[in-house]
């Protein structure tokens, strides 16, 4: 019995995969559940588990784009792993009957031109012996040509590769809307600075305690967040997002985190953090950072956000300009923390300070609201205790 594997949808609105990576090779015995391939979509890259034990044959190669519903593999169910073999040495015989018997090749000397490129080639003045062909066999192809540039006195011996190479699905995607949120929203950027010394001053009284509460460390973020879901409720158009002619207004606070994943940027959603605690945020950013990490995060944990968060400091960012994550209207940029002098109370002294940026689309958010949105998340950071511990510490992190 043959069964036909298709790409299940791996959410709303995602029509097409593209399959990143096979984890296994044709005619190999894979068994039920096991990891067989990454597929990247617009959102996410996901695993593809067998769903049936048996010998597999593939459909489709590595970088083709497949409709969801489309058969990518078959599985032999009647296949069966021989004894004292690993999975990728497994090979049935029908397998091995129906592989395609060795073809006859043409092999080309390396550095071997067509007529075509060695037309270009020699209009550029360039040498068929200064370029490395992508061809077969180092075959320089047109493609080589059209893009080969003359030698501008490089050093005898030095390098000059380069790697052509195409981005995930993953990749381009984000590269879309990035190039969208700059094209169609009026986005404006504001600034401002914060001195960390009462947040160094907390964490260094509570870390201890909180990591043997809890199981989690004492971070940054959950300050941010919970500042970020103040400012919200005070300046609520930074909450909210166009649609059309509409203006959606939202009652609830999902807080995207902006995280570098092994595929590129992920931004895990934590729901309702207008009614999470210092603990349920850290648990819930170590969470989602650990699944983005290890490439199991979900196109759901990565939908529906209000507003992002994205910490470039960790980086060394000093200063940025962050991009809206659509259909969002702001997101808040943390960056590295300096000693810089300042003053206070008519005296220099020097303190730990960041640099914090809002982004916003102006077609929504007003230069008042903005501003004093930002200016709400830095009273709540400078003033922790006070603003967002209800003037007790200790019995805030014990929750």
């Amino acid at each position: 019995m043959i069964l036909e594997m298709k790409v299940p949808s791996p959410g709303e609105s995602i029509t097409e995969v593209e399959i990143a990576t096979w984890l296994v090779e044709d005619g190999d015995y894979v068994e039920k559940d096991q990891p067989i391939a990454e597929v990247d979509s617009d959102k996410a890259t996901l695993e593809l588990p067998a769903e049936e034990s048996g010998i597999i044959t593939l459909k489709a190669e590595e970088g083709d784009a497949v409709e969801v519903g489309a058969v990518v593999c078959l599985i032999d169910l009647e296949g069966q792993k021989p004894e004292g073999t690993t999975t990728k040495e497994v090979k049935t015989e029908a397998a091995k009957a129906v592989e395609k018997p060795a073809e006859t090749k043409t092999t080309y000397a390396s550095g071997t031109t067509s007529p075509a490129s060695k037309k270009i080639l020699d209009e550029k003045g360039i040498a068929a012996s200064e370029l490395k062909g992508t061809g077969r066999d180092g075959r320089i192809t047109k493609d080589d040509a059209v893009n080969a540039t003359p030698s501008m006195g490089t050093p005898a011996g030095g390098s000059r590769n380069s790697e052509r190479s195409k981005m995930s699905m993953l990749r381009r995607k984000v590269a879309q809307r990035l190039v969208t949120v700059k094209n169609e929203t009026a986005m404006l950027t504001t600034f401002n600075e914060v001195d960390m010394q009462p947040i160094f001053d907390l964490r260094n009284e509570y870390k201890e305690t909180f990591k043997a509460k809890h199981g989690v460390g004492l971070g940054f973020m959950s300050f941010f967040t919970l500042a970020v879901v103040r400012a919200l409720e005070l300046f609520p158009d930074v909450n909210s997002m166009l649609d059309g002619d509409y203006k959606i207004l939202h009652d609830f606070k999902d807080i995207s985190i902006a995280v570098s994943g092994p595929k590129g940027l992920m931004v895990p959603v934590i729901r309702n953090a207008e009614n999470l605690t210092f603990r349920g945020v850290e648990s819930e950013v170590k969470r989602l950072a650990i699944r983005a990490r290890d490439g199991q995060i979900t196109v759901d944990e990565m939908t529906g956000g209000t507003f992002t968060i994205t910490n470039g400091g960790v980086f060394g960012s000093m200063l940025s300009t962050p991009i809206i994550n659509p259909p969002q209207s702001g997101i808040l940029g943390m960056h590295n923390i300096v000693e810089r002098p300042i003053a206070v109370n008519g005296e220099v002294v020097i303190r730990p300070i960041m640099y914090v940026a809002l982004s916003y689309d102006h077609r929504v958010i007003d230069g008042r609201e903005s501003v004093g949105f930002l200016v709400a998340v830095k009273e709540a950071l400078e003033n922790p205790v006070e603003i967002l511990m209800d003037n007790n510490p200790k019995k805030t992190l014990e929750l």
